[in-house]
Protein backbone atom coordinates (compact mmCIF):
# COMPACT_ATOMS: atom_id res chain seq x y z
CA UNK A 1 0.00 0.00 0.00
CA UNK A 2 2.60 2.67 -1.08
CA UNK A 3 0.61 4.17 -3.55
CA UNK A 4 -0.42 6.70 -0.80
CA UNK A 5 1.25 8.64 1.61
CA UNK A 6 0.07 10.01 4.94
CA UNK A 7 0.35 12.98 7.56
CA UNK A 8 -0.95 12.47 10.86
CA UNK A 9 -2.13 15.27 13.35
CA UNK A 10 -1.40 14.37 16.82
CA UNK A 11 1.46 13.35 18.89
CA UNK A 12 -0.12 12.36 22.14
CA UNK A 13 -1.09 8.63 23.40
CA UNK A 14 -3.17 8.07 20.06
CA UNK A 15 -1.01 9.84 17.25
CA UNK A 16 1.95 7.24 17.50
CA UNK A 17 -0.17 4.67 17.47
CA UNK A 18 -1.71 5.68 14.74
CA UNK A 19 2.19 5.57 13.20
CA UNK A 20 2.90 2.75 14.15
CA UNK A 21 -0.43 1.03 12.56
CA UNK A 22 0.28 2.92 9.21
CA UNK A 23 4.01 1.44 9.36
CA UNK A 24 2.41 -1.99 9.36
CA UNK A 25 0.01 -1.28 7.14
CA UNK A 26 2.48 -0.79 4.38
CA UNK A 27 1.45 2.82 4.42
CA UNK A 28 4.35 5.51 3.80
CA UNK A 29 4.08 8.51 6.40
CA UNK A 30 5.37 12.16 5.31
CA UNK A 31 5.34 13.55 9.08
CA UNK A 32 3.74 14.45 11.48
CA UNK A 33 2.30 17.55 13.57
CA UNK A 34 2.14 18.06 17.47
CA UNK A 35 0.77 20.75 19.38
CA UNK A 36 3.89 22.93 18.57
CA UNK A 37 6.81 22.98 16.91
CA UNK A 38 9.12 21.35 19.80
CA UNK A 39 5.99 18.70 19.87
CA UNK A 40 6.45 17.78 16.20
CA UNK A 41 10.21 17.84 16.08
CA UNK A 42 10.69 15.52 19.33
CA UNK A 43 7.65 12.74 17.89
CA UNK A 44 9.11 13.11 14.15
CA UNK A 45 12.54 12.18 15.48
CA UNK A 46 11.20 9.79 17.61
CA UNK A 47 9.07 7.85 15.35
CA UNK A 48 11.55 7.76 12.60
CA UNK A 49 9.61 10.14 10.32
CA UNK A 50 10.98 12.27 7.56
CA UNK A 51 9.00 15.63 8.66
CA UNK A 52 7.65 17.58 11.59
CA UNK A 53 4.99 19.95 10.22
CA UNK A 54 4.67 23.38 11.13
CA UNK A 55 0.75 23.40 11.23
CA UNK A 56 -2.18 21.86 8.99
CA UNK A 57 -1.71 24.70 6.63
CA UNK A 58 1.73 22.77 5.59
CA UNK A 59 -0.31 19.70 5.29
CA UNK A 60 -2.55 20.80 3.48
CA UNK A 61 -0.71 22.41 0.82
CA UNK A 62 1.78 19.17 0.74
CA UNK A 63 0.91 17.81 -2.67
CA UNK A 64 3.04 14.29 -1.68
CA UNK A 65 0.16 13.66 1.53
CA UNK A 66 -2.97 11.95 0.05
CA UNK A 67 -5.15 11.42 3.35
CA UNK A 68 -4.84 12.62 6.74
CA UNK A 69 -4.86 11.12 10.16
CA UNK A 70 -6.68 13.38 13.12
CA UNK A 71 -5.61 12.26 16.53
CA UNK A 72 -6.12 15.44 17.95
CA UNK A 73 -8.33 16.39 20.89
CA UNK A 74 -12.34 15.97 20.27
CA UNK A 75 -12.69 19.44 19.86
CA UNK A 76 -10.67 20.07 16.72
CA UNK A 77 -11.71 17.16 14.92
CA UNK A 78 -14.74 19.01 13.16
CA UNK A 79 -12.76 21.69 12.15
CA UNK A 80 -9.22 19.49 10.89
CA UNK A 81 -11.82 16.93 9.55
CA UNK A 82 -13.78 19.67 7.23
CA UNK A 83 -10.76 21.23 6.21
CA UNK A 84 -8.79 17.99 5.26
CA UNK A 85 -12.15 16.99 2.47
CA UNK A 86 -12.50 20.50 1.15
CA UNK A 87 -8.41 20.26 0.45
CA UNK A 88 -8.85 17.18 -1.59
CA UNK A 89 -7.40 14.88 0.89
CA UNK A 90 -8.65 11.64 2.40
CA UNK A 91 -9.42 11.57 6.14
CA UNK A 92 -9.57 9.12 8.55
CA UNK A 93 -10.31 11.11 12.55
CA UNK A 94 -10.65 9.63 15.34
CA UNK A 95 -13.77 9.14 17.10
CA UNK A 96 -15.86 11.34 18.02
CA UNK A 97 -16.25 12.81 14.62
CA UNK A 98 -17.34 15.95 15.89
CA UNK A 99 -18.51 17.45 19.44
CA UNK A 100 -22.08 17.43 18.28
CA UNK A 101 -24.45 15.93 15.60
CA UNK A 102 -24.89 19.05 13.55
CA UNK A 103 -21.15 19.65 13.03
CA UNK A 104 -21.47 15.71 12.87
CA UNK A 105 -24.35 15.69 10.18
CA UNK A 106 -22.25 18.34 7.59
CA UNK A 107 -19.15 16.38 7.73
CA UNK A 108 -21.21 13.13 6.45
CA UNK A 109 -22.93 15.69 3.67
CA UNK A 110 -19.53 17.08 3.06
CA UNK A 111 -17.68 13.63 2.83
CA UNK A 112 -20.29 12.34 0.27
CA UNK A 113 -20.19 15.18 -2.12
CA UNK A 114 -16.45 15.20 -2.04
CA UNK A 115 -16.31 11.27 -3.48
CA UNK A 116 -13.18 10.94 -1.06
CA UNK A 117 -12.99 8.11 1.89
CA UNK A 118 -13.81 9.00 5.10
CA UNK A 119 -13.50 6.86 8.25
CA UNK A 120 -14.10 7.36 12.04
CA UNK A 121 -11.40 5.06 13.87
CA UNK A 122 -13.69 2.20 15.68
CA UNK A 123 -10.54 0.25 15.39
CA UNK A 124 -12.06 -2.44 18.04
CA UNK A 125 -13.94 -4.01 14.79
CA UNK A 126 -11.11 -5.42 13.71
CA UNK A 127 -10.29 -7.80 16.56
CA UNK A 128 -10.81 -10.98 14.41
CA UNK A 129 -12.88 -12.94 16.86
CA UNK A 130 -15.51 -10.04 16.01
CA UNK A 131 -15.59 -9.95 13.30
CA UNK A 132 -16.23 -13.47 13.28
CA UNK A 133 -19.05 -12.92 16.10
CA UNK A 134 -20.50 -10.55 13.09
CA UNK A 135 -20.38 -13.75 10.66
CA UNK A 136 -21.98 -16.27 13.05
CA UNK A 137 -24.89 -13.46 13.94
CA UNK A 138 -24.90 -12.66 10.30
CA UNK A 139 -24.93 -16.65 9.83
CA UNK A 140 -28.07 -17.20 11.54
CA UNK A 141 -25.95 -19.65 14.10
CA UNK A 142 -27.61 -17.57 17.07
CA UNK A 143 -30.90 -17.36 15.77
CA UNK A 144 -32.98 -14.34 16.66
CA UNK A 145 -30.82 -12.15 18.87
CA UNK A 146 -32.91 -11.15 21.73
CA UNK A 147 -30.40 -9.89 24.26
CA UNK A 148 -26.75 -7.58 23.90
CA UNK A 149 -25.38 -6.65 26.82
CA UNK A 150 -21.69 -6.08 28.17
CA UNK A 151 -19.06 -3.26 29.23
CA UNK A 152 -16.21 -1.06 29.11
CA UNK A 153 -14.55 -0.22 32.27
CA UNK A 154 -10.85 1.00 33.16
CA UNK A 155 -9.67 2.17 36.05
CA UNK A 156 -6.98 4.89 34.87
CA UNK A 157 -9.14 8.22 36.13
CA UNK A 158 -10.22 6.29 39.85
CA UNK A 159 -8.25 8.90 41.81
CA UNK A 160 -9.14 12.63 42.63
CA UNK A 161 -5.37 13.09 41.43
CA UNK A 162 -5.71 11.09 38.36
CA UNK A 163 -6.53 14.10 35.24
CA UNK A 164 -6.66 14.57 31.62
CA UNK A 165 -7.82 16.86 29.21
CA UNK A 166 -10.70 14.16 28.21
CA UNK A 167 -12.58 15.27 31.77
CA UNK A 168 -12.93 19.12 30.60
CA UNK A 169 -16.41 19.16 28.64
CA UNK A 170 -15.33 21.82 26.78
CA UNK A 171 -12.47 19.39 25.27
CA UNK A 172 -14.00 16.01 25.38
CA UNK A 173 -17.39 16.90 25.04
CA UNK A 174 -20.07 16.97 27.60
CA UNK A 175 -20.25 13.16 28.00
CA UNK A 176 -17.35 11.72 28.27
CA UNK A 177 -16.78 7.81 29.64
CA UNK A 178 -20.14 7.10 27.45
CA UNK A 179 -18.43 9.01 24.43
CA UNK A 180 -14.75 8.34 25.12
CA UNK A 181 -14.98 4.44 25.49
CA UNK A 182 -18.62 3.63 25.52
CA UNK A 183 -19.40 4.61 21.96
CA UNK A 184 -16.71 2.08 21.23
CA UNK A 185 -18.92 -1.07 22.67
CA UNK A 186 -22.14 0.76 20.99
CA UNK A 187 -20.11 0.81 17.32
CA UNK A 188 -19.14 -2.66 17.78
CA UNK A 189 -22.07 -4.02 18.85
CA UNK A 190 -24.05 -2.58 16.01
CA UNK A 191 -21.30 -3.42 13.82
CA UNK A 192 -21.35 -7.48 14.82
CA UNK A 193 -25.22 -7.70 15.13
CA UNK A 194 -26.70 -5.19 12.48
CA UNK A 195 -29.05 -4.63 15.22
CA UNK A 196 -29.69 -0.31 15.51
CA UNK A 197 -30.90 1.32 18.41
CA UNK A 198 -33.78 2.90 18.86
CA UNK A 199 -33.95 4.08 22.69
CA UNK A 200 -32.28 4.71 25.17
CA UNK A 201 -32.81 5.08 29.31
CA UNK A 202 -29.41 6.46 30.77
CA UNK A 203 -28.16 6.93 34.61
CA UNK A 204 -24.66 8.56 34.76
CA UNK A 205 -22.43 9.20 38.16
CA UNK A 206 -19.53 11.74 38.44
CA UNK A 207 -17.53 10.19 41.25
CA UNK A 208 -15.21 13.25 41.48
CA UNK A 209 -17.06 16.72 40.90
CA UNK A 210 -13.14 18.43 41.33
CA UNK A 211 -10.40 17.08 40.16
CA UNK A 212 -6.62 18.21 40.83
CA UNK A 213 -5.08 18.91 37.86
CA UNK A 214 -1.16 19.14 37.35
CA UNK A 215 0.33 22.23 36.47
CA UNK A 216 1.48 20.93 33.01
CA UNK A 217 -0.56 18.10 30.78
CA UNK A 218 -0.96 14.86 31.15
CA UNK A 219 -0.42 12.22 28.50
CA UNK A 220 -3.17 9.69 28.45
CA UNK A 221 -3.46 6.89 30.79
CA UNK A 222 0.02 8.27 31.70
CA UNK A 223 -1.50 10.38 35.03
CA UNK A 224 -0.87 7.30 37.30
CA UNK A 225 2.88 6.86 36.50
CA UNK A 226 3.32 10.84 36.82
CA UNK A 227 4.18 12.70 40.57
CA UNK A 228 3.24 15.74 40.00
CA UNK A 229 4.88 18.52 41.90
CA UNK A 230 1.80 21.06 42.22
CA UNK A 231 -1.54 20.65 41.10
CA UNK A 232 -4.37 23.07 40.76
CA UNK A 233 -8.07 22.20 42.08
CA UNK A 234 -10.79 21.76 38.90
CA UNK A 235 -14.62 21.49 38.90
CA UNK A 236 -15.86 18.26 36.72
CA UNK A 237 -18.94 17.80 34.82
CA UNK A 238 -17.90 15.06 33.12
CA UNK A 239 -19.34 11.09 34.02
CA UNK A 240 -17.25 8.61 35.57
CA UNK A 241 -19.38 6.08 35.07
CA UNK A 242 -22.53 5.25 34.60
CA UNK A 243 -25.43 2.13 32.80
CA UNK A 244 -27.58 2.70 29.95
CA UNK A 245 -30.40 0.44 28.76
CA UNK A 246 -31.03 0.13 25.15
CA UNK A 247 -33.68 -0.91 22.90
CA UNK A 248 -33.48 -2.08 19.76
CA UNK A 249 -35.47 -2.00 16.48
CA UNK A 250 -36.66 -5.43 16.12
CA UNK A 251 -37.54 -6.13 19.84
CA UNK A 252 -33.88 -6.82 21.32
CA UNK A 253 -32.71 -5.45 24.22
CA UNK A 254 -29.53 -4.28 25.70
CA UNK A 255 -27.44 -2.93 28.76
CA UNK A 256 -24.04 -1.15 28.52
CA UNK A 257 -22.12 -0.69 31.95
CA UNK A 258 -18.95 2.20 31.74
CA UNK A 259 -16.67 3.12 33.69
CA UNK A 260 -13.35 4.72 34.20
CA UNK A 261 -13.21 4.68 37.64
CA UNK A 262 -13.00 0.42 38.34
CA UNK A 263 -10.16 -0.56 40.19
CA UNK A 264 -8.20 -3.06 38.06
CA UNK A 265 -9.52 -3.01 35.10
CA UNK A 266 -7.05 -1.43 32.90
CA UNK A 267 -8.81 -1.66 29.79
CA UNK A 268 -11.67 -4.36 29.52
CA UNK A 269 -14.80 -4.61 26.88
CA UNK A 270 -16.89 -7.67 27.15
CA UNK A 271 -19.26 -8.47 25.29
CA UNK A 272 -22.46 -11.02 25.37
CA UNK A 273 -25.06 -12.11 22.78
CA UNK A 274 -28.03 -13.87 23.34
CA UNK A 275 -29.88 -15.75 20.63
CA UNK A 276 -32.58 -18.25 19.94
CA UNK A 277 -29.98 -20.88 19.21
CA UNK A 278 -26.95 -20.05 20.76
CA UNK A 279 -24.64 -17.09 23.21
CA UNK A 280 -21.16 -15.62 22.32
CA UNK A 281 -19.16 -13.58 24.63
CA UNK A 282 -15.87 -12.05 24.22
CA UNK A 283 -13.48 -10.04 26.52
CA UNK A 284 -10.79 -7.43 25.01
CA UNK A 285 -8.09 -8.27 27.62
CA UNK A 286 -8.62 -12.18 26.78
CA UNK A 287 -9.26 -11.12 23.01
CA UNK A 288 -7.41 -14.51 21.29
CA UNK A 289 -10.65 -16.20 22.64
CA UNK A 290 -14.80 -16.85 22.12
CA UNK A 291 -16.82 -18.41 24.43
CA UNK A 292 -20.19 -19.70 22.38
CA UNK A 293 -22.85 -21.27 24.44
CA UNK A 294 -25.15 -23.84 23.69
CA UNK A 295 -28.20 -25.45 25.53
CA UNK A 296 -28.61 -28.54 24.40
CA UNK A 297 -24.72 -29.74 23.98
CA UNK A 298 -21.40 -28.70 25.32
CA UNK A 299 -20.22 -25.08 25.35
CA UNK A 300 -17.35 -23.57 23.16
CA UNK A 301 -14.29 -21.89 23.18
CA UNK A 302 -13.12 -20.65 19.80
CA UNK A 303 -9.70 -19.67 19.35
CA UNK A 304 -8.25 -16.98 17.03
CA UNK A 305 -6.63 -18.98 14.50
CA UNK A 306 -7.05 -18.77 10.77
CA UNK A 307 -8.04 -22.50 10.04
CA UNK A 308 -10.50 -22.08 11.94
CA UNK A 309 -12.80 -18.57 10.99
CA UNK A 310 -14.55 -17.58 8.12
CA UNK A 311 -13.14 -15.99 5.12
CA UNK A 312 -14.44 -12.62 6.64
CA UNK A 313 -11.82 -12.97 9.88
CA UNK A 314 -9.22 -14.63 8.10
CA UNK A 315 -8.40 -11.96 6.18
CA UNK A 316 -7.81 -9.66 9.57
CA UNK A 317 -5.75 -12.86 10.99
CA UNK A 318 -1.78 -12.56 9.81
CA UNK A 319 -0.58 -15.23 12.87
CA UNK A 320 -1.09 -18.70 13.10
CA UNK A 321 -3.15 -20.05 15.96
CA UNK A 322 -1.59 -19.21 19.31
CA UNK A 323 0.18 -16.54 18.40
CA UNK A 324 -1.67 -13.59 20.11
CA UNK A 325 -2.58 -10.59 18.24
CA UNK A 326 -4.03 -7.48 20.01
CA UNK A 327 -4.45 -3.78 20.33
CA UNK A 328 -2.20 -2.29 18.05
CA UNK A 329 -2.97 -5.44 15.61
CA UNK A 330 -6.74 -3.67 15.15
CA UNK A 331 -4.99 -0.53 14.10
CA UNK A 332 -3.31 -2.08 10.98
CA UNK A 333 -6.45 -4.10 10.45
CA UNK A 334 -8.35 -0.97 10.18
CA UNK A 335 -5.83 1.02 8.40
CA UNK A 336 -5.19 -2.04 5.91
CA UNK A 337 -9.34 -1.96 5.20
CA UNK A 338 -8.88 1.96 4.76
CA UNK A 339 -6.43 2.02 2.22
CA UNK A 340 -7.10 -1.21 0.60
CA UNK A 341 -10.45 0.21 -0.41
CA UNK A 342 -8.44 3.20 -1.92
CA UNK A 343 -6.66 1.05 -3.94
CA UNK A 344 -9.27 -0.89 -5.12
CA UNK A 345 -11.06 2.47 -6.36
CA UNK A 346 -14.63 1.29 -6.16
CA UNK A 347 -16.12 4.31 -4.15
CA UNK A 348 -19.47 2.51 -4.79
CA UNK A 349 -18.83 -0.58 -3.61
CA UNK A 350 -19.44 -0.73 0.79
CA UNK A 351 -16.94 0.68 2.46
CA UNK A 352 -14.91 -2.21 4.89
CA UNK A 353 -14.13 0.54 7.46
CA UNK A 354 -16.17 2.58 9.95
CA UNK A 355 -17.98 5.61 8.13
CA UNK A 356 -18.27 9.27 8.76
CA UNK A 357 -21.98 8.09 9.13
CA UNK A 358 -21.31 5.79 11.12
CA UNK A 359 -19.54 8.29 13.33
CA UNK A 360 -22.60 10.36 13.15
CA UNK A 361 -24.81 7.66 14.46
CA UNK A 362 -22.78 7.33 17.54
CA UNK A 363 -23.08 11.26 18.00
CA UNK A 364 -26.61 10.84 17.75
CA UNK A 365 -26.97 8.41 20.15
CA UNK A 366 -25.14 9.90 22.82
CA UNK A 367 -26.71 13.09 22.54
CA UNK A 368 -29.97 10.66 23.57
CA UNK A 369 -28.10 9.06 26.13
CA UNK A 370 -26.96 12.58 27.81
CA UNK A 371 -30.81 13.86 27.35
CA UNK A 372 -32.23 10.45 28.94
CA UNK A 373 -29.86 11.01 32.02
CA UNK A 374 -30.23 14.94 32.52
CA UNK A 375 -34.41 14.22 31.72
CA UNK A 376 -34.48 10.73 33.94
CA UNK A 377 -36.50 8.77 31.30
CA UNK A 378 -36.52 6.53 28.18
CA UNK A 379 -35.82 9.25 24.81
CA UNK A 380 -36.16 8.26 21.07
CA UNK A 381 -32.46 8.39 19.44
CA UNK A 382 -33.64 10.37 16.64
CA UNK A 383 -31.84 9.69 12.75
Amino acid sequence: MKQIEVAVIGAGFIGPVHVEGLKRAGVGITGILGVDDAESKRAAEALGLPKAYRDIDEILADKRVGAVHITTPNRLHYAMAKRVLEAGKHVLCEKPLAMNSTESAELVALAKKSGLAAGVNYNIRFYPLCLEAREMVRRGDLGDVFSVCGNYVQDWLLLPTDYNWRVLAKEGGELRAVADIGTHWLDLMHAVTGLDVEAVCADLKTVHPTRHRPKGEVQTFKGKDQKAAATEPVPIDTEDFGSVLLRFKGGARGVLWVSQVTAGRKNCLRFEIGGAKAALAWNSEEPNTMWIGRRGEANLSLIRDPSLVSDAARQFIHYPGGHAEGFPDTFKQCFRAFYGYIARGDFAAPPPFPTFAEGHREIVLCEAILRSHRENRWVDVKR
